[in-house]
C-alpha cells in the first residue's frame, strides 16, 4: 500500500467529537466566531463559503446557502441570489489566489447524490488546472494535494479581502460582504 503523509490532518483525526450528533454541522459554523479554525473564509448576509475538509484540489470550497434545508426548491429568491453571488465572487477570489485554470462546481442533493451532508444544500466549488490528473489517481487510487490547506486559506482570504466592497471584522474572522 502507498502512504501519502499529511500531518495537518491529526487536528482533524483527533477532533472533539461530542458534538458531532448535535444539530447540522454548517448550522453551527454560523455561531462560531473562530472561522479560521473553522476554515470559514468569507461570509454575506445569505450564505457563506467554507473550505473543504477533504479537498479533491487546492482551493476545494463549498458555497453554502444559511438556510438550513436538504431542498433546494425551498431557498427563497433572495437567498438563491446572494447564493449565486457569493459563488461569482468566490470564483474570482480562485483565481486570484491560485491561478485556476478551470472549476468542477456542482450540488450534491439527497442521499443518493452521494453527499456526506443531505440535509443542507451547499455548492462543491472545485479548482481545476491543465493537467492536474496525473498517474497517482489511475494507478495508486492516491490523490495527491500539493498545499497544505492553511495557506490556501490564507490566499483565498487575502483575494476576498481585496474586493471593494469587502471587510475584515478582526483577526481570524472571515472577509464580509454586504449587498
Amino acid at each position: 500500500m502507498e502512504q501519502v503523509f499529511a500531518p495537518w490532518r491529526i487536528e482533524w483525526v483527533d477532533r472533539d467529537r461530542s458534538g458531532d450528533d448535535e444539530g447540522c454541522v454548517f448550522c453551527r459554523l454560523l455561531e462560531e466566531t473562530t472561522d479560521r479554525d473553522n476554515y470559514v473564509v468569507a461570509r454575506s448576509p445569505r450564505s457563506f463559503v467554507l473550505m473543504n475538509n477533504y479537498p479533491y484540489n487546492p482551493g476545494h470550497v463549498m458555497v453554502i446557502p444559511r438556510t438550513h434545508t436538504g431542498e433546494y426548491a425551498a431557498l427563497d429568491d433572495e437567498t438563491l441570489l446572494d447564493h449565486a453571488r457569493l459563488k461569482q465572487r468566490t470564483f474570482e477570489a480562485l483565481d486570484a489566489a491560485l491561478g485556476v485554470d478551470g472549476y468542477n462546481a456542482g450540488l450534491n442533493l439527497g442521499n443518493a447524490a452521494g453527499g456526506s451532508i443531505d440535509d443542507h444544500v451547499h455548492t462543491h466549488v472545485v479548482p481545476r488546472w491543465g493537467g492536474d490528473t496525473n498517474f497517482m489517481p489511475v494507478i495508486s487510487d492516491t490523490k495527491v494535494i500539493v498545499q497544505a490547506i492553511e495557506d490556501t486559506y490564507d490566499a483565498l482570504h487575502d483575494a476576498f479581502a481585496n474586493f471593494d466592497d469587502a471587510t475584515v471584522p478582526g483577526e481570524g474572522r472571515a472577509v464580509e460582504f454586504e449587498w
